[in-house]
Order: structure tokens, then C-alpha cells, then sequence
């Protein structure tokens, strides 16, 4: 066989089994499962400070996924913080070795990724510019050097490639076994042949681990089950929407090319074959992500597989084949010496799933990591600084279990899991919408907005409106980087909306409601803002202990013991996990966003709208800007509030999903001769740039804290609220960067996110979000920079697919800079 694969088969017979060992009868957390990613947890809560760590394993460790993995690294991802992550763990191996005199089998030959058309090296061109920010060392390179550095390669089928220095390979088996010989090292325990058989949680919150051999009661556990991660979640009633995919590569036979070569040859990543390879010995290893995934044990994995592998087909992945032989000719000429066909995990969108779970104490995760020996360090260390420390070091919500609620079924898994596993290597544009697990969730208007011509796409699993074309026919998207098909139907959506009066469904925003005598204490605390009186609202941010944003919520107070918070439909089930951490006796919660419904009003005629389907007085004087009723609209029982994110007069109307549809048509009706027209989220993101309104999950997020963010101006500092000492200290040091929105100087196209920020050609930050606004009729963006280009003025440079186009940071919004139009 093969020098990794085969040693990472003969590393598992070798290693001391720790099946006679005594089982502790306590320990601050087990983790259950001993692939990469439990043992990367396990060492890291032990190097941290927990020693009263133990992890079990139901067979040796890495019998799982771990120990069949083809052991590729690179630091690239869709997500920069993950990309961070993958860095983080690939320098992380070296002293993991060091630390348990185990090899881990490391070899850094530096990798490519290859373009063979333009579209494949448009996206290289955004993944170098995103380097340039994180500090990841990234250069392009001509075909020709790729051929220098991998002769096996026919570099006439190829454009470009991105070489990254830190990519390579490692035996799996050996970084497992690293990983948890360190942990003990560090004063971790590990446990092997040891299955758990059950969780059961006491009344104090901490777990009782079954297993055979005894019972250890735990404060915190850790599912780490990796194929079986479904089966560890039944074990407690959670529903992980995750799913074993079977996977298949090739190792060849020797290769004189690769024999005699001086040198370890690179790594390489080949997008439109859909391909990954690295040299094996003397000959190469290949793999490939089919078209047709084929999900594994879709009912359960069974306890006792193990070692196995599964019958390969190569029928299945016959055209990548040959495509690869074209371009990398040698393996095609080479004999094959080793098929492999081995299950592993795959998510809903292909990242980790991590973190505390929803609605359980003291329960974590951390399943669903496909790249493991990519991505388990990073996952390790972030898992143990959330246990230890209540919040990670950076913002990791592309990975937290909370971005899936009750709507991501194991059904609805296993559909989006084969997706995303045929899309490994598939361009995803930033206008796309993927057709698979569609229509799990719907309102009351979806058939209505869908036959006026609305381009639907999917948030938390609910179906919502991106922009309106003229019909349903004419609804379709043309993927591209470039300014895409929708964008003259967004302009006449702004249109309306800055001159008439527009619709757009806001059953996406999440909705809490918190009740009791307590509820304002209680909020008083966990929010860092002003709690409104009754009928009034306020907005204010939400902080962690250390200062940073962990939420920016309109509050509603529509009682003196009771309140609704409005916010990121993305984020509800984390703030939900936030809430009830310690919600006092006296207060109750709930997360009601799919109890109301509703319809937001912008415009300048909105105002005489609504008057004509309420009896309510909606006059400037009788209903202020941030007012709310609990009223009656269009005939149906609303909560009405007098705010707008669109920038102009408005009004949100949340009803009972059974009123929306009777709420809609008497919005319609009343609309009709004053130019009413629906809009979609899109006119909305362009409108809320003019204003220069940051959006949850791109331009605020935990990597920030109030005071880069501009959010300290909404903060109450005569009260005591979680974070405020941390944020008193970053207020007095003053912020080393700040979020600004600028022009930028660019026609036909515009940011789609993540683009490097330049100053002299040196990158001073980062693009959060952008887009064109259409009112204003100017490409612009909303980033992050360093302090000292914040300025109002400052011209800076922005990179959009390798150009650099001429940017300056605005000092006020660029419409109704003083809200004379919202407040009217």
C-alpha cells in the first residue's frame, strides 16, 4: 500500500489498547468519539487548563472516518475565519509531534489551485485578495511554473493557478494518535474499546455517560461521533442533520516521474475536473467528488462497523477519470494499486456543525467536519475556548450548530448534504441559489409572491422574496460575478419604494418574547441598550463578556412585564441558546419568530396607505417615529411599529401567520393607485447601504466589538449590562479599526464580500458587505478598516477580481443623511 495510507492501517494495530484501564467516576467533560476532531478537543481542553478531561472511543481511535482519510491540507474555505482555523491547525501539527514523539507523518510541499477558465480564475482572483487581509502567504503562478513544480501536469488545459506555501499532506492515523498523546501529555485521559451506550442528565444540568465498563458523571459532554454522530444525538433526542457520504480515490502504482523526482511534489486542487491529488510514495494519490453523490446508512450507521471499506465503482466517477488522465497524464498511464471507497460526514452546507446545542445544557458538538485534518485544530481550539472561556476568539458562526433549527430534519440533511458533496468543487456565485432541499418552509404568501414574479431564495430554511422579474417565467438567475440579471427589476423595486410606497414580507426576522416581573431586570442586563417603555421601541447591541457583538435587536415593549425582540432570522436559535443560559425563574422566553408573520411599509406614501385599512390614528403626531400599537390593519389583529430599515417613512406589521395572506390583499387593494409594488430583500440591502446600515452576520459579528463597529452610540453606559467592563476598556483605548462605508469607482460590477482593502497597495481591511445602490446609482461597500484610514475623505483602493478600483470612505449616509424622511 501506500506510505500514509498504509501507515496510518499498521498505527492502529500498533497502539496500546486502553481497554483494562479503571474508568474515572467523574470528569469535567467526556468526549465521545476518538477520531481527529475529539482527540483535537480533547488535547486542547487539557493544554488549556481542564485535566479532568476523558474521552471514549468505542473501538481504537480513528476507526471511523479518521484512519481512511486521504490526509490532504490546505488552508482554503469559503469562510476567512475558517481558513484561519485551517492555517492554525496545519502549524499546529508540528508541535503536536513534539509534544507526543508520535509522527504525524507532515509533509508541507505547498499546493495549487488550478484554473482552466476564466470563471474558475475569477474565483482565485477573490480567494487571493481575501489572503491578502487574513496574512495567508498566496501567489499566483503561471501554467508554466506548474509545470516546473509538477512535471506530471499538462499545463495547456490551465489559465492560472493560486500557490499557497502551507498546503500539503499528513498521515491521518498518526496526527490522531499525536493529537491524544499529547492530550495526555497534558494530563488528559483517553479510553478505547469503550462504546457509550447511553447520556442521561441530572437535575444539576451535569450528564451520566454509560458505558460497559461503568458510568461517568460529566459537566459538560462532547459529541464527537463522527459516522456515528446521529446515533450519539438519539441518544438524548437531538436530530443532527448530518450525513455519511461514500467517497472514493485512487492510488496508483509507481510512477518513474514521481520516483525521480529531487523533491516531494506539490499538492493540487482542479476545480472544473473536480479533482484533488498529492504524491503517495512513488506513485500519486487522486480523489474526486462525484456528480451523483451516494449517501451512506441513511437510517443509521451500524455500532459495529469499523475497519471496513466499501465496494468501490468506478463507473461512478468514470468522466473525472477522464478528465484527470488529460490533465495529469502519467496516472492515467499508471496502473492502479489501490482503490478506496470509505463513508464520511458531510453538513447541510459542508461545513463543521460545533458548539453548544440549542435547548440542552451543558451539550456540544462537534460533527459533521468532512476536512477534518484541515479543520480539526482550529475546531479544537475553538471548541476549548467556548467550554473554558463562554465565547471563542473569533467569530465562528460559519461552523455553530445554531445556524440549523427545527427545519433542518435528518430528511432535509441528507438531501443538502449530497448537494453539497456534488458541489465540492462547483462554483457557487454570489447571485446563486441552490435547487436542493427547497420549500421546507413557507408562509402564507409564498404561491402569491412566486406568481408576481419573485425570485425566492432560503434563510434559517424559510422561503423569502430576493427580487421581483415580471412574471414567474421571467424569474431565473444567470450566475455570475458581474452585475447579474436581476438588477434593472431591483432598481424599479428602490424606485417605488423612495417615491411611492413598497411591500416586502418580514417573516425572516426573528421575534423573542420575554414575559414576567423580571423580564425588564433581565433585560436591562443582557442588553447593552436603552429598554423602551411601553408602546415604544429602541434598538440596541448586544454584548458578550469580552465586549464583542453578539446581537443587534430592535426591542419592543408592549407591556411593563412584557417585551419582543426583533432581530437576524439567521441567528435566532444562538440567541435563543443565549437567552436561556440564565433566564431567572422570574421571566419566561420563547423564540415566537415562526408565531408572527408580517409585512413591512417604506415610502413616502406609506403613511396614507395604511391609514386606509386601520382606524387607527397613523398620523405623524398620533404615531411617532418608534411608536408601536397592538392594533388592527387590513381587518387582521398587527403589532404595529413605526420603523423602517429601509431609510424612508415606514411601518412594520407583524400578524398570525393565518392573517397574513388577508393582510396582503388589503395592502394590495388599498396600494393600487398609489404605485404600490412588492420588493424583495435585495432593493432592501441596496437601500440600507445608502443609509449605511450594517447587517447582522456580515458587517457585525463577534470579531468586532461595539465600538469598532459604531454600535457604542446605541449603548446605555449609566447601567450595568453584560460586557460593560470590556467595552468600557476598548472605548477608552479607542478602536484600531473601524467600520466605514465607502464609494467606490467601478462600473458593471460590484463587491460580493470578503474583498482586501488597500492603502499604497498595502491591505488596511476587509469588505463586509456591498452591492450597487440603485437610488444613489454608486457601487458601494461597508467594511472594516484601520483607524487612521476612517476618516471621512480618505481615498482608498478596493480589489474586485484582481483589479484595483479607486474608493473613498463616506462621513455621513449618502440619502436623508439627518432621517428627515424616516421620521416625517
Amino acid at each position: 500500500m501506500s506510505d500514509n495510507f498504509a501507515q496510518s492501517t499498521l498505527n492502529i494495530h500498533k497502539e496500546e489498547s486502553t481497554g483494562d484501564k479503571k474508568l474515572p467516576s467523574h470528569a469535567k467533560a467526556v468526549i465521545i468519539g476518538g477520531g481527529v476532531v475529539g482527540c483535537s478537543i480533547l488535547f486542547h481542553l487539557a493544554k488549556f487548563g481542564w485535566k479532568d478531561v476523558v474521552l471514549l472511543e468505542r473501538d481504537e481511535l480513528t476507526s471511523g472516518s479518521s484512519w481512511h482519510a486521504a490526509g490532504q491540507i490546505h488552508t482554503i474555505s469559503s469562510d476567512p475565519n475558517i481558513s484561519r482555523l485551517q492555517s492554525y491547525t496545519i502549524d499546529l501539527y508540528k508541535e503536536i509531534e513534539e509534544t507526543s514523539g508520535h509522527s504525524v507523518g507532515l509533509h508541507i510541499t505547498g499546493g495549487f489551485y488550478l484554473a482552466s477558465n476564466k470563471t474558475w480564475y475569477d474565483y482565485l482572483k477573490r480567494e487571493r485578495s481575501k489572503a491578502r487581509y487574513m496574512g495567508l502567504n498566496q501567489e499566483f503562478i503561471s501554467p508554466k511554473e506548474v509545470a516546473e513544480r509538477h512535471p506530471l501536469i499538462d499545463p495547456k488545459h490551465y489559465h492560472a493557478a493560486l500557490w499557497d506555501d502551507q498546503d500539503g499532506d499528513l498521515d491521518p492515523s498518526g496526527a490522531t494518535y499525536a493529537f491524544a498523546k499529547s492530550a495526555r501529555v497534558h494530563g488528559a485521559q483517553y479510553f478505547t474499546h469503550t462504546p457509550v451506550t447511553g447520556t442521561t442528565q441530572r437535575a444539576d444540568g451535569s450528564w451520566d455517560v454509560t458505558t460497559p465498563r461503568g458510568v461517568i458523571n460529566a459537566e459538560h459532554i462532547v459529541n464527537c461521533g463522527g459516522l456515528w454522530a446521529r446515533e450519539v444525538g438519539h441518544m438524548q433526542g437531538i436530530n443532527l442533520p448530518v450525513q455519511p457520504m461514500e467517497h472514493h480515490y485512487l492510488i496508483t502504482d509507481k510512477i518513474d516521474a514521481v520516483a525521480n523526482h529531487p523533491t516531494r511534489l506539490p499538492a493540487g486542487i482542479d476545480y472544473e475536473a473536480n479533482i484533488y491529488f498529492r504524491q503517495e510514495r512513488q506513485g500519486m494519490l487522486l480523489g474526486t467528488y462525484e456528480p451523483k453523490g451516494t449517501p451512506w446508512k441513511v437510517d443509521g450507521t451500524p455500532w459495529d462497523f469499523g475497519h471496513e471499506l466499501l465496494q468501490p465503482d468506478l463507473d461512478r466517477i468514470a468522466d473525472r477519470l477522464e478528465m484527470s488522465f488529460e490533465r495529469i497524464p502519467a496516472i492515467g498511464e499508471a496502473g492502479i494499486k489501490d482503490m478506496i471507497n470509505g463513508p464520511f460526514t458531510f453538513g447541510p452546507d459542508g461545513n463543521p456543525m460545533i458548539g453548544p446545542v440549542p435547548g440542552m445544557k451543558n451539550y456540544w458538538c462537534a460533527v459533521g467536519v468532512m476536512a477534518g485534518f484541515c479543520q480539526g485544530g482550529g475546531v479544537g481550539l475553538t471548541m476549548a475556548e467556548w467550554m473554558i472561556d463562554g465565547e471563542p476568539s473569533i467569530d465562528v458562526w460559519a461552523m455553530d450548530v445554531a445556524r440549523f433549527g427545527e427545519f433542518a430534519t435528518p430528511d432535509w440533511g441528507t438531501v443538502k448534504s449530497t448537494e453539497n458533496y456534488e458541489r465540492r468543487f462547483v462554483m457557487t456565485f454570489p447571485n446563486e441559489t441552490l435547487p436542493k432541499g427547497r420549500m421546507q418552509k413557507t408562509t402564507a404568501l409564498y404561491d402569491r409572491l412566486v406568481a408576481k414574479g419573485a425570485r425566492m431564495g432560503q434563510g434559517f430554511g424559510l422561503e423569502n422574496a430576493l427580487w421581483f422579474a415580471d412574471g414567474p417565467e421571467d424569474a431565473h438567475e444567470e450566475p455570475t460575478f458581474e452585475r447579474n440579471r436581476s438588477h434593472d427589476y431591483v432598481a424599479r423595486e428602490v424606485k417605488a419604494v423612495r417615491e411611492a410606497v413598497g411591500g416586502i414580507e418580514v417573516a425572516n426576522f426573528a421575534k423573542h418574547e420575554f414575559k414576567g416581573a423580571g423580564a425588564r431586570a433581565y433585560l436591562d442586563r443582557v442588553l447593552a441598550g436603552y429598554v423602551p417603555k411601553p408602546g415604544r421601541l429602541t434598538l440596541t447591541p448586544m454584548l458578550t463578556p469580552k465586549g464583542k457583538l453578539y446581537g443587534d435587536l430592535t426591542v419592543a415593549c408592549l407591556g411593563e412585564e412584557h417585551f419582543m425582540l426583533f432581530g437576524s432570522g439567521a441567528m435566532q436559535e444562538a440567541h435563543r441558546r443565549w437567552f436561556e443560559k440564565d433566564l431567572p425563574e422570574d421571566v419566561s422566553y420563547q423564540n415566537v419568530s415562526d408565531d408572527w408573520h408580517g409585512i413591512a411599509l417604506s415610502g413616502p406614501k406609506s403613511r396614507q396607505l395604511l391609514q386606509r385599512i386601520t382606524r387607527e390614528d397613523v398620523s405623524g403626531e398620533a404615531l411617532k417615529f418608534r411608536d408601536l400599537r397592538q392594533t388592527f390593519v387590513g381587518g387582521v389583529p398587527v403589532i404595529l411599529n413605526r420603523i423602517s430599515f429601509s431609510g424612508e417613512l415606514g411601518y412594520e406589521i407583524y400578524c398570525k401567520p393565518q392573517y397574513l395572506l388577508r393582510l396582503a390583499e388589503a395592502i394590495e387593494e388599498a396600494g393600487a393607485d398609489l404605485g404600490y409594488r412588492w420588493y424583495g430583500a435585495r432593493a432592501l440591502m441596496s437601500m440600507r447601504l445608502e443609509k449605511g446600515w450594517g447587517v447582522w452576520t456580515l458587517d457585525f459579528r463577534p470579531d468586532f466589538d461595539a465600538v469598532e463597529s459604531g454600535m457604542d452610540v446605541f449603548i446605555n453606559w449609566k447601567k450595568d449590562f453584560v460586557g460593560k467592563e470590556a467595552a468600557l476598556q476598548a472605548r477608552e483605548a479607542g478602536a484600531s479599526r473601524k467600520l466605514v462605508t465607502m464609494t467606490i469607482d467601478v462600473d458593471g460590477i460590484d463587491v460580493s464580500n470578503d474583498e482586501a482593502i488597500l492603502k499604497d497597495g498595502e491591505a488596511v481591511g476587509y469588505i463586509s458587505s456591498g452591492g450597487y445602490a440603485h437610488h444613489a446609482q454608486k457601487s458601494m461597500a461597508m467594511g472594516y478598516v484601520s483607524a487612521e484610514h476612517a476618516a471621512a475623505g480618505t481615498r482608498l483602493q478596493v480589489e474586485i477580481l484582481g483589479e484595483m478600483y479607486d474608493a473613498e470612505v463616506l462621513g455621513a449616509p449618502i440619502y436623508d443623511a439627518n432621517g428627515a424622511n424616516m421620521r416625517a
